[in-house]
């Protein structure tokens, strides 16, 4: 089963949530790609991943899920005590992604962004199914 998380790759936010994604998930269930990597945009076009979804979307064996149930899933996926993350899902789903599109809409503002994609280190770059050379 492939899971690979989808992120923006300039936002020092969502880089900083797959390198936790990275060092917390030790079965290795989860490969990577920026949004803007040409693999990112591929996804984003075969899942019809609607347009202004920009932060981070998780393929999750063949389906796509975006906004809160993403993370929702993710965290599952990491087991341990993030699995009890999944407790939100009582809470609507219009609830809980006006409170992730806000977060989002902000993370810019909070946390920066980079003019490039991340560059992965050696021992991890296999995880990610695109280079950072080929992200836009």
């Amino acid at each position: 089963m492939e899971r690979i998380v989808l992120f923006d790759g300039v936002c020092n936010f969502c880089n900083g949530a797959v390198n936790f994604l990275i060092a917390h998930d030790k079965d290795r269930l989860f490969r990577f790609a920026p949004l803007q990597s040409s693999v990112g945009r591929e996804f984003v076009a075969k899942h019809q991943i609607p347009e202004g979804v920009d932060s981070v979307i998780l393929i999750d064996d063949g389906r796509a899920f975006i906004h809160s149930d993403a993370a929702i899933r993710i965290a599952k996926h990491l087991g341990g005590g993030w699995s009890l993350l999944g407790a939100f899902r009582i809470v609507p789903r219009p609830i809980r992604d006006w409170f992730y599109k806000l977060f989002a809409k902000y993370r810019y503002r909070l946390f920066g962004k980079k003019d490039a994609c991340m560059m992965p280190t050696p021992d991890v770059r296999s995880r990610f199914l695109a280079d950072a050379d080929t992200a836009a």
